[in-house]
């Protein structure tokens, strides 16, 4: 494609954003007459009409509309990329947000942060504390961090942390006047702590695997918390059996305030990912902190 070609399609671009061939002119630093040559010509060229007319606004035909969808990407593609290269001439800054789960921005996020936070003072950084899947881009995020299970396959995956377990447990007072379960099935006979999602308010399904057999047990219980600390907290005092991320609970497995149970059916799992689009071109500042959290995985 010819320099003059591309010029007429983002002149094009600006004008149906715009609605407006003055406003269009003024942004472009052209006059309204040369820009109004400048679409006939590329209407000319293409053999259709792109923009309707009126005598109040302006607005893109069907053709006109499929061409901006083909356009959108690529100009965007091509400002990023030129933003990139300016940028390596200069120390990595901007503001980069981040929407992860608070289990996630605890043990992965926030190690990171604080890494490379003191050498560069450039970068701000927005974390926003979520156990939703947050649509990023029509959200505005640079990326998300999530289990590699949970992302959705048009999205870049990098790994950026270890494998995980989750893990059931209940207090030696309890096991000792209930008894241990030995597969899920008998969870049914057990008082167990429900644990509610904040984000859309379901009950979470125990999720279990053994030699490939994958199991969702739904649990019932007395008690329904919607914070991990509190239901390590209810397993402490005996008040039934918790299912939480390992992480939670070794502590308490360590001091022996808790029991582990239904171990062979707890497998590990693959961790948390940083998740992009796969079409983003990286910030100097992204990179910076893409590569401190894979060096975390």
């Amino acid at each position: 494609m010819r320099r003059e070609e591309l010029a007429d399609l983002s002149a094009f671009l600006e004008v149906a954003e715009q609605g407006s061939f003055t406003r269009a002119a003024s942004r472009l630093g052209t006059s309204q007459s040369a820009l109004s040559h400048t679409i006939r010509r590329l209407e000319a060229r293409i053999g259709v009409r792109l923009l309707a007319r009126t005598t109040r606004s302006v607005a893109p035909t069907e053709a006109g509309e499929r061409l901006i969808a083909a356009l959108r990407p690529a100009l965007d593609e091509i400002a990023a990329g030129m933003a990139s290269v300016t940028e390596m001439r200069e120390k990595p800054s901007g503001t980069i947000r981040i929407t992860a789960a608070e289990h996630a921005a605890q043990t992965v996020l926030w190690p990171a942060l604080e890494r490379i936070m003191p050498d560069y003072p450039d970068i701000r950084m927005e974390v926003s504390i979520d156990g939703g899947f947050t649509d990023i881009v029509a959200n505005r995020f640079d990326a998300g961090i999530r289990l590699g299970e949970s992302i959705a396959r048009d999205m870049v995956a990098v790994r950026i942390g270890p494998d995980m377990r989750m893990a059931a447990v209940a207090s030696p007072a309890y096991i000792a006047r209930h008894g241990a379960p030995r597969t899920p099935h008998d969870l049914a006979a057990h008082d167990c702590i429900n644990l509610r999602f904040l984000t859309h308010g379901n009950l979470y399904a125990w999720e279990f695997e053994k030699d490939g057999r994958e199991l969702n047990v739904g649990v019932e219980g007395r008690l329904t918390l919607n914070n991990p600390a509190l239901i390590v907290r209810a397993a402490k005092a005996g008040l039934g059996i918790g299912y939480l991320l390992e992480d939670y609970v070794l502590p308490a497995l360590d001091s022996g305030e808790l029991v582990r149970l239904l171990d062979d059916w707890c497998p590990p799992f693959a961790g948390y990912h940083l998740y992009y689009p796969n079409r983003r071109q990286h910030s100097a500042a992204f990179s910076v902190v893409l590569d401190a959290l894979r060096s975390t995985g």
